[in-house]
């Protein structure tokens, strides 16, 4: 059994992302879909546990750092150097990667049941370390909430029909996944995002969420049929770890018995104080707070 206070165990890559902008030096962020998400949910007040690697540089002390100093309990076996990305900026924000990562995770155990367990992006799609990822997903499955998060990165996903077959193993096995219609167009090429999220959910989870950039996102629920909220308008300094920061805000929320429009509601919030500055640095809790008093709040579409 689970207490409240039980965490999240987060299981995946860490990523020193140096972010490259022409004209100006290069910028390092603690990023890696995965760190970003444990940051975002420690942030928010959910107590996180980041199963992960790291190397012993400069950029594994810059990420351990940064995860300590928002509360995550960071398990990171050694690993000779930590994996980067170069992410290169256009001129509306958006980020393109360029990755040098491998993920090599050894088997296992936990010292007591977490509350959820959330797997996702490069962690959940390479091997070797990827077999000991969904072990642990598969031996806490009915006793841990299990979230999903594919934040595809084509380089990274090998041939595109064994992508879709490990994506959809994974769908089958949580109970809370989200993707962009990015990741969904990449997946499958000509297929309408909704259409992809109904397929999923009928594979087993309970919630199905897909966010549309500047269109906002969508939910399918097993009990809550179909909701759609826009997106929160903001100045964007650009877009690194924006799903990511969604994800985690809407993990936190369903973790809390908020309702699927609400789970909506306060997970584009968050995405949006994210793209509004620099890196992925997603609000605390008092910052989310603060957003969603100050903004009516958007009627489900």
């Amino acid at each position: 059994m689970t207490s409240p206070a039980s965490p999240v165990l987060v299981i995946g890559e860490c990523v020193a992302d140096i972010v490259r902008t022409d004209g100006t030096p290069d910028v390092v962020h603690p990023g890696g879909s995965p760190a970003n998400l444990a940051y975002g949910l420690a942030r928010l007040g959910r107590p996180a546990v980041l199963l992960t690697e790291l190397g012993p540089d400069a950029n594994g002390r810059l990420i351990r750092a940064h995860l300590e100093s928002a509360g995550v309990e960071v398990r990171a076996a050694e690993v000779a150097r930590t994996p980067s990305a170069v992410v290169r900026l256009d001129g509306h924000g958006r980020a393109e990667y360029t990755f040098d990562i491998g993920w090599t995770l050894p088997p296992t155990e936990l010292d007591a049941p977490p509350a959820a367990v959330h797997l996702g992006s490069i962690g959940a799609v390479t091997d070797p370390g990827a077999a000991s990822a969904l072990a642990l997903v598969e031996r806490w499955r009915g006793r841990a909430q299990i979230s999903y998060d594919p934040n595809v990165r084509p380089a990274l996903m090998g041939r595109r029909a064994e992508a879709v077959r490990r994506v959809e193993r994974l769908v089958a096995l949580s109970d809370l996944v989200k993707a962009s219609d990015e990741d969904l167009a990449w997946l499958y090429p000509g297929e309408a995002a909704e259409a992809v999220a109904e397929r999923w959910l009928a594979l087993g989870p309970a919630v199905v969420a897909v966010t549309l950039g500047a269109g906002g996102a969508f939910g399918l629920s097993r009990r809550g049929g179909r909701r759609q909220v826009p997106a929160v308008p903001v100045a964007v300094a650009d877009t690194v770890g924006a799903g990511d920061s969604f994800m985690a805000a809407f993990l936190h929320a369903r973790m809390a018995g908020t309702e699927l429009t609400g789970c909506l509601v306060q997970a584009v919030t968050v995405a949006a104080l994210t793209v509004s500055r620099p890196g992925a640095n997603p609000p605390s809790a008092a910052e989310l707070t603060a957003a969603l008093a100050s903004r009516p709040q958007p009627e489900a579409l």
